[in-house]
């Protein structure tokens, strides 16, 4: 990404803080702290700077803010203190997007990842110990170059170890000035398709699985737009799960408990308690 879009900067806390006053004023509930690698922000606050971690304490300050996320992470960038932060503060939400990528070392060390499947394992153990309902989803590229049969298993591996909510997976695009366009070890085509098949039918499973466990279940929901069907709305779970619900009594906006009695792959259903 740094090839394309050049080196990471941070908007200032206070224009972030201010920002978010707004957001909230008109109505807002929650706050997503967006950035291609949001975990590694520095803003300057008066004459100092902060970290991610203080950035979501300041936002969980301001009244009114019942939900805080942020994305996109990079597991390098995954300090103590933002770890020890989803232990403390109770409007940030129990879900997580960590791109691994791969779940073999010699794999992500050709990406410049910076990283082994070791300490990414590490730091979702962590995780789960200040908060024991965190869920996982994450980002893979298979048939990387140099991807060979046994390091596809050592991903398929750490995938069947996190058991992730939810994960993007595409194959690998060789595109012109990059650094892995001109690695040895390009992997054919129909292998690539074959090893991306068998992730996502794990990968799927694993997300059919994770929103079934919720059925009989209660948790709010954040309503954000209609449905397609009459009087249906349709909002977020706290682990962005999709929800509908029949209902004439709620607006978009509400923040509703709702009773989950069926869910598929992509989204559940419940009733308003």
């Amino acid at each position: 990404v740094p090839y394309t879009r050049g080196a990471e900067y941070s908007r200032p806390v206070l224009d972030v803080i201010s920002e978010a006053k707004n957001l909230i004023q008109h109505g807002a509930k929650e706050i997503c702290l967006l950035g291609q690698n949001v975990n590694a922000y520095h803003g300057v606050y008066k004459n100092k700077t902060l970290s991610l971690d203080e950035l979501i304490m300041e936002v969980a300050n301001l009244s009114g803010i019942k939900r805080i996320r942020y994305m996109t992470s990079h597991p390098v960038d995954m300090t103590e203190d933002l770890i020890q932060a989803h232990g403390k503060v109770n409007a940030l939400i129990p879900y997580l997007h960590l791109p691994v990528q791969s779940g073999d070392n010699v794999v992500l060390k050709s990406m410049n990842r910076k990283y082994t499947a070791e300490s990414y394992l590490k730091i979702i153990d962590k995780l789960k110990n200040v908060r024991e309902d965190m869920a996982f989803s994450s980002d893979f590229i298979i048939g990387f170059p140099g991807e060979t049969k046994k390091a596809f298993d050592n991903t398929l591996k750490l995938v069947d170890e996190v058991k992730y909510c939810q994960a993007y997976s595409f194959k690998y695009s060789r595109r012109p000035g990059t650094p892995g366009s001109i690695l040895k070890g390009q992997v054919a085509e129909e292998i690539k398709v074959d090893r991306l098949s068998e992730i996502q039918t794990i990968l799927n499973e694993q997300q059919l699985s994770f929103n079934k466990s919720f059925i009989g279940k209660n948790f709010d929901v954040l309503l954000e737009r209609k449905g397609k069907k009459e009087n249906q709305l349709v909002g977020k779970s706290p682990y962005m799960q999709a929800v509908h619900i029949l209902t004439n009594e709620y607006m978009i906006g509400d923040i509703v408990k709702i009773h989950i009695s069926n869910a598929d792959k992509n989204s559940l259903e419940g009733n308003y308690i």
